[in-house]
């Protein structure tokens, strides 16, 4: 048995012919009689009385026809959903990214997205930087924001990431172009913890520069650490995703003139398919960055980041 069997069925019955029938199917008259005839065999019932030219149901005919005419209409659906995913139209896209990525990027982002593409079905999956690249590599999700240059996966650069010293407008050092990690030793510093990535470019920096500031606090929350950094209790150190208000001032940090930072990138794993629609959303993303990167005002006289390879 086969769907175009089960079509040609109901439109005979529908047409009340097999002539009509064969004209709407673009069928011979043969070929579909020849079809009925073999879904009469496949299903053990006789689905017409021939009379003459002419196609009547039987009973077993009347109550099989209901459920044949939903079949069609399902297989056609299924047809609809499937040229739609195919033309990027429909689909569920799991997406991984920070929260900071998401406040300062995507809310806008997603916005416009729905906007332009209403049946595509975008799901967030928060996480942090360095988690999201064991979660895209295991499948959870089909994209995630991670950092550059990460060999499991397809990389689609998105804009550069900094990290940034927060401090009181008042500080001796907020009006600095940049700020060097030496410069750090006097303050105490307020950290988040080892799961963002801007952490870890700290970390390897002063450990490189064979310094040791002192450590105020390691939180999850940057907002956290700026607040305590706006009422004169520290230095924070933030990635420059990281929305900031308050009087406080955000500077560059680098080490012997070399920014702490990377590329942040949109990425998906080369194991797995990636659907046209999730294709779309990378380009459309890409292009959005361009005109929306976070941080930018912060940034401005930050050396530049080197721009990682593209796929």
């Amino acid at each position: 048995m086969n769907i175009r069997s089960f079509r040609t069925f109901v439109t005979i019955a529908d047409a009340g012919g097999i002539a009509r029938a064969g004209a709407h199917l673009n069928l011979s008259q043969p070929a579909a009689s020849r079809q009925i005839s073999a879904l009469e065999a496949n299903l053990n019932v006789k689905l017409f009385d021939r009379v003459g030219r002419r196609f009547r149901l039987t009973a077993e005919g009347e109550s099989l026809l209901k459920h044949s005419r939903q079949l069609v209409m399902a297989a056609d659906a299924l047809t609809s959903e499937a040229q739609a995913l195919n033309r990027a139209q429909a689909g569920l896209l799991r997406v991984g990214a920070t929260p900071q990525l998401i406040e300062s990027v995507l809310v806008d982002f997603l916005r416009h997205h729905r906007r332009r593409h209403p049946a595509i079905e975008v799901h967030l999956i928060e996480e942090g930087s360095l988690r999201l690249a064991d979660r895209l590599e295991r499948g959870d999700v089909h994209l995630a924001t991670v950092i550059a240059d990460d060999d499991r996966f397809h990389q689609r650069p998105l804009f550069p990431l900094y990290a940034l010293a927060v401090l009181r407008r008042s500080h001796h050092l907020s009006r600095n172009r940049t700020i060097d990690i030496t410069a750090l030793v006097d303050d105490p510093v307020l950290l988040l913890n080892r799961g963002f990535a801007s952490r870890v470019w700290f970390d390897t920096a002063c450990g490189l520069a064979r310094v040791r500031p002192s450590v105020l606090l390691e939180s999850a929350s940057p907002h956290t650490i700026i607040a305590l950094a706006a009422a004169g209790f520290g230095i924070a150190v933030i990635p420059s995703t990281v929305q900031i208000r308050g009087n406080v001032r955000a500077v560059p940090l680098v080490r012997g003139g070399e920014p702490l930072g990377s590329w942040g990138t949109i990425a998906w794993n080369p194991l797995r398919s990636l659907a046209p629609y999730a294709a779309q959303f990378v380009q459309e993303l890409a292009a959005h960055c361009k005109h929306a990167q976070p941080g930018r005002k912060f940034i401005y006289h930050a050396p530049a980041l080197p721009r990682p390879k593209t796929v």
